[in-house]
């Protein structure tokens, strides 16, 4: 009998995540369709899967529904840093909520498993900490940053409201600061904003005292999450964190990659940004219990391997 290949689809599968996730997911045999429009995703990131029979391209705005047979989905379509989710802050918010719908109802339609790539943010300015994922949030619902925060805690709710109510098989993971290659140089996040100020010998420019503390996993660690988190069982639907206990202030980042690019940067300081979270680090324990998953890779050698990326592009 021969065997039928996976199809899975990626949303934002050009992106910083989606590249590495589908990079992963063809390495394991699986048929993927990377799905992008663009708009922070670039085709830089899937050049080199162009020629592989078993991934396909779509240029699609997911605020849009689009109709494919698929048997699983990860919904990682959403601009997700400061600098581009307040570009379009209107267009951010119907990407998470819109796309949610269309994507769940792809799901309800074709039967397909779906994992949502929430995130952290859906804490917002933490009043309890570490995060456990019953911890409910502090969130302000009309400040700049609110289009990200809200639609991704909507998007949350759209999931858990169609699988009660539709029943589809749902997947949901709140992700904690990531970082690696393909990370977008001047996406505004604080890892590729300190690597290329470094690089660059120009000054590091740190947000408030720079003691404010927040948590980095590699990518593939984060990765490995993700999927296990898709192959578990389906009776555990999340939400779940996926990050890097490891608690680090700004300043050390700051210092800490100085010293990594050998560069003669100084460290400036600049105003804090409106509801810009003062401590931000994940309880992982459900995710060790439920999917033996933990980050391996340390902070310096993730970030070697991040420094030798920029280095490239450069």
């Amino acid at each position: 009998m021969k065997h039928i290949q996976k199809r899975v689809l990626v949303t934002g599968g050009a992106g910083f995540l989606g590249s590495h996730l589908c990079d992963r997911l063809i390495k394991e045999g699986t048929d993927v369709i990377c799905l992008d429009n663009f708009f922070t995703g670039t085709k830089d990131n899937i050049r080199h899967l162009l020629g592989n029979p078993n991934f396909e391209l779509i240029r699609h705005d997911l605020t849009q529904p689009v109709f494919i047979e698929v048997d699983e989905i990860y919904n990682l379509a959403c601009p997700a840093s400061p600098i581009h989710y307040q570009y379009n802050p209107v267009k951010t918010i119907k990407t998470s909520v819109m796309g949610s719908i269309h994507m769940l109802g792809l799901a309800k339609r074709v039967k397909a498993k779906i994992l949502q790539a929430s995130t952290s943010e859906v804490y917002g300015d933490p009043t309890t900490h570490p995060q456990r994922e019953d911890y409910w949030g502090n969130v302000n619902c009309i400040g700049i940053r609110s289009c990200y925060d809200e639609g991704k805690r909507c998007a949350e709710t759209l999931f858990f409201d169609y699988h009660r109510q539709n029943n589809v098989n749902i997947r949901v993971v709140r992700i904690f600061n990531t970082y690696g290659p393909r990370m977008h140089p001047n996406d505004g996040r604080v890892v590729s904003n300190f690597i290329v100020q470094a690089l660059s010998n120009k000054d590091i420019t740190v947000f408030g005292d720079g003691r404010q503390t927040r948590s980095f996993c590699y990518v593939d660690d984060l990765l490995d999450g993700m999927i296990r988190m898709m192959n578990g069982p389906d009776d555990f639907t999340g939400p779940v964190n996926l990050g890097n206990p490891g608690e680090f202030t700004i300043l050390e980042l700051a210092e800490t990659i100085i010293r990594l690019t050998g560069s003669k940067s100084r460290v400036i300081f600049s105003p804090l940004p409106q509801d810009d979270p003062m401590q931000r680090q994940p309880d992982i324990s459900l995710a060790k219990d439920r999917l033996g998953w933990e980050p391996k890779i340390k902070l310096e050698n993730g970030l070697r391997m991040t420094i030798d990326y920029f280095r490239d592009i450069l």
